[in-house]
């Protein structure tokens, strides 16, 4: 077809259909904890929900980045739209806890959109310009996450039923079907495909491991990402559940925090980070982004009136928009132009086995310890990391 983007329109348009993903995920966030709840999900059983998606959508990666190298970007970006909105359908048809299970794992098996959108860019991209283009990519991801739970706020305003939960998800199925509109109607396939690079497969993220524990200045950083991303997955899954006991608060009231906490994370990213690395350097922003994230989740641990949860969020926030984007400027500025692939493959596999782990692990302690088990352990592991971070400064800047 003729009006297909080509060049900067079709990064335009992939940008378009990754936010689209990402919206639509942030939509259903709010209201996936509580939809569990209502067919009999125990705290442990709603957190291995979340663990669930990522499991399967792990599994599936490497596939999908396989497949799309034989029959193309564009249809394997169209099929896993798709399958993105069947099963945001199927969770809202659900009617018992097994369909919701089932609809999530089907929902992480279609979900190719973030790894084969990152391989269209290496297509269509010189190297040079292409840490820019992951960084729009990043911007797009962002503002949908930020912007789903201003949505997930909205349908709660329409009341407290069953329908409003399924209105939700049907409402994030039509989101993923705009998605596979775009790359249907508007989106070329690339002229040319790279072929497997070092993040493409099993041994080569064997390797990225390898390449990570040889250098200091990549694997401290590493460690630290590894903290964040684990506890940052725990409070995903878990902080609908605590606020519900010890705030009483509902859909309306989690949609809210989430979009502050997205929207104080995308100031920070997108207005501080920058100006404060130049300064600064990034090492001593992951040393505060650390801490500041350590004491936000203690905070937790004392807060008895909404704004002091807002408090507490806005800490966590500012710290792991500081530490996020600085820790992964240290790891590809301390590994090697031969092992740039490596390393940031080793950063992606870390992140999605902690959006495994971290939810289960957070999960098992609110319900074997109670609420506050997540929060207090998730501040010393950070206070480790922030141990870890002093500790790390003397390698990255000797690197």
């Amino acid at each position: 077809m003729t009006n297909k983007a080509t060049g900067k329109g079709a990064i335009g348009v992939l940008l378009l259909i990754v936010f689209f993903d990402m919206l639509a995920f942030g939509i259903i966030i709010p209201f996936t904890p509580f939809w569990a709840e209502r067919y009999g999900a125990s705290p442990l059983e709603v957190t291995l929900l979340f663990s669930t998606y990522s499991f399967f959508a792990l599994l599936s990666s490497f596939p999908w980045g396989v497949i799309s190298d034989k029959w193309g970007r564009r249809p394997i970006l169209c099929l896993s739209m798709l399958g993105t909105a069947i099963s945001f359908a199927w969770v809202s048809q659900a009617d018992a806890l097994w369909m919701l299970f089932a609809a999530r794992a089907f929902g992480g098996l279609m979900g190719g959109t973030l790894p084969v959108a990152q391989a269209y860019i290496a297509d269509v991209t010189p190297s040079q310009d292409r840490a820019g283009r992951m960084g729009m990519m990043g911007a797009a991801i962002g503002a949908g996450f930020v912007l789903g739970p201003g949505i997930g706020w909205a349908l709660s305003r329409l009341g407290t039923g069953d329908a409003d939960f399924r209105t939700a998800f049907m409402i994030a199925a039509g989101v993923g079907v705009l998605g596979f509109v775009a790359a249907l109607l508007f989106l070329r396939e690339p002229p040319a495909r790279t072929q497997s690079d070092e993040t493409s497969s099993f041994s080569a993220r064997i390797k990225a491991f390898s390449v990570a524990g040889a250098t200091p200045g990549v694997l401290y950083p590493l460690m630290i990402l590894t903290v964040l991303a684990f506890c940052m997955a725990g409070l995903e899954a878990t902080f609908a559940l605590w606020t519900e006991r010890q705030l009483n608060w509902g859909v309306r009231e989690v949609s809210i925090f989430f979009l502050f906490i997205g929207g104080m994370m995308v100031l920070v990213q997108g207005g501080l980070v920058r100006p404060l690395a130049k300064r600064m350097g990034e090492a001593k922003l992951v040393v505060a982004g650390t801490l500041l994230m350590s004491v936000g989740y203690a905070s937790v641990l004392f807060v008895y009136a909404p704004p002091l949860a807002f408090i507490g969020g806005a800490l966590i926030a500012v710290g792991f928009g500081l530490a996020s984007p600085s820790l992964t400027a240290l790891i590809s500025r301390n590994a090697s132009d031969e092992h740039q692939g490596a390393a940031m493959g080793a950063s992606q596999s870390v992140q999605s086995l902690c959006r495994i782990l971290g939810p289960i692990t957070a999960g098992a302690a609110f319900s074997g310890f109670g609420r506050d088990a997540p929060y207090l352990a998730g501040a010393i592991i950070l206070f480790i990391g922030f141990l870890i971070a002093i500790r790390a400064i003397r390698y990255v800047n000797k690197y």
